[in-house]
């Protein structure tokens, strides 16, 4: 079982994800992420229940319920850079266990969609297209 040292895993005095921080238990396995941090309020208003919130830094967290289902919407900040340690932090959350910072024995594969803008290169795409 492989040891993730105090480098290679940041965790912040809670034990949590030093980034988002988050604890596992704080999230779902089906996460919307999105740029703009206000739009998690956005996302989460169709929610029938809210059981966690949480912000640090442009990292907005909040965690629900959807027609039965439990889901997480976070916010990631703006650039690439925000979205690899979103997903590396998220990734530790969900196989990591942040108490005895070993790999859990089963790995979850967490079911992620992002909502949000993009740029587009290509003339043949108009504006204002889903893509």
């Amino acid at each position: 079982m492989k040891y993730y040292s105090e480098t290679e895993l940041v965790l912040n005095s809670k034990k949590q994800v030093y980034h988002l921080g988050l604890s596992a238990n704080n999230l779902a396995h089906k996460i919307i992420l999105v740029g703009d941090q206000d739009r998690v309020q956005l996302v989460s208003e169709f929610f029938e229940k809210i059981e966690h919130k949480s912000q640090h830094r442009e990292f907005v967290c909040h965690t629900g319920h959807f027609k039965g289902k439990r889901i997480t919407a976070l916010s990631t900040g703006i650039g690439t850079d925000n979205i690899d340690i979103t997903l590396n932090e998220l990734d530790a959350l969900a196989n990591i266990d942040l108490k005895t910072r070993t790999e859990l024995p089963n790995k979850t594969s967490l079911e992620i969609v992002r909502i949000g803008t993009c740029g587009i290169l290509q003339k043949s795409i108009p504006l204002h297209s889903y893509i």
